[in-house]
């Protein structure tokens, strides 16, 4: 069993010493209790349950935290993949909502498994997702101060689980200020994606991660026979041309956990049951 989990960027210039501290003893956490999780539920679940986790710390810019966008409201995009059965499943823009990956994974259930705006927000109701507010005092303030975002903030998480089977998950609150209807990497395959070889989740900016098709390539070139390193190298090496902002976590169906990112730094966190590791 493996799991890695990613929390969005880390700016030295922006975020002080305490914080990271935050972040650093939030994310070993979370890794650490979605791994024991995983013990006795899927790579499926244990996905969702971290990456809820991820969404309930106000640390984070998805669920709780997210970010406003221009018209001064919240709306939050996550998805969900199994590599055993190849579904994918998300909502995009849904409003009001604790836990976008919890709708995601109820539309593993349907067929129209991608989910847009009202209509995902009116299934969630319809599903028992009760109205709630995830705007938190320091995103108010940044609104109204009108601070620009970095806009690469995003939570997920990849898992291998005890018989092998991958599945990743992805959730943000946005980049904050974004016109209403822009859509992010986190709920397409070019943010969330994976497949029996190998599973990947990305952060950064969006418009990036969706120009350059970053997970879906990282997972089709090990299907090729790449190593998980050959993979992000020849991938990242593709987003220099345009200076793209990613940062990626993944697991290949042999157990190997990597990441990198393309600008300073990605927070995250990794846990084989023995061995840790997280951002510094």
């Amino acid at each position: 069993m493996k799991i890695i989990i990613h929390g969005g960027f880390f700016s030295e210039s922006s975020t002080n010493h305490e914080t990271k501290v935050a972040k650093q003893q939030a994310l070993l956490r979370i890794v650490k209790d979605s791994y024991d999780y995983m013990k006795t539920h899927s790579a499926v679940e244990t996905v969702v349950f971290a990456t809820s986790l991820l969404e309930d710390d106000e640390l984070f810019n998805a669920g709780i935290g997210s970010q406003i966008q221009s018209d001064g409201k919240i709306r939050m995009s996550a998805s969900l993949m199994d590599s055993t059965t190849m579904k994918m499943s998300g909502v995009i823009n849904i409003e009001e909502v604790k836990n976008p990956i919890q709708v995601a994974e109820v539309l593993m259930t349907v067929d129209d498994r991608i989910l847009s705006g009202e209509g995902a927000t009116d299934f969630a109701r319809k599903h028992g997702f009760d109205k709630f507010s995830t705007e938190i005092p320091q995103r108010r303030k940044e609104y109204e101060a009108k601070l620009a975002s970095t806009g690469t903030g995003t939570v997920g998480c990849v898992a291998l689980d005890n018989e092998g089977r991958i599945a990743v998950a992805t959730s943000t609150g946005g980049k904050g200020f974004e016109i209403v209807g822009r859509v992010s990497d986190s709920a397409t395959v070019a943010g969330n994606y994976c497949n029996e070889f190998c599973g990947v989740s990305l952060t950064g900016v969006g418009e990036d991660i969706v120009s350059g098709a970053v997970a879906a390539k990282i997972v089709t070139r090990v299907t090729d026979g790449f190593s998980l390193e050959q993979a992000f190298e020849k991938t990242f090496a593709e987003l220099k041309p345009f200076d793209g902002f990613a940062g990626a976590i993944a697991i290949d169906k042999n157990g190997n956990i990597f990441h990198q990112d393309s600008h300073p730094s990605m927070v995250f966190a990794s846990f084989d049951g023995e061995k840790e590791e997280v951002f510094n």
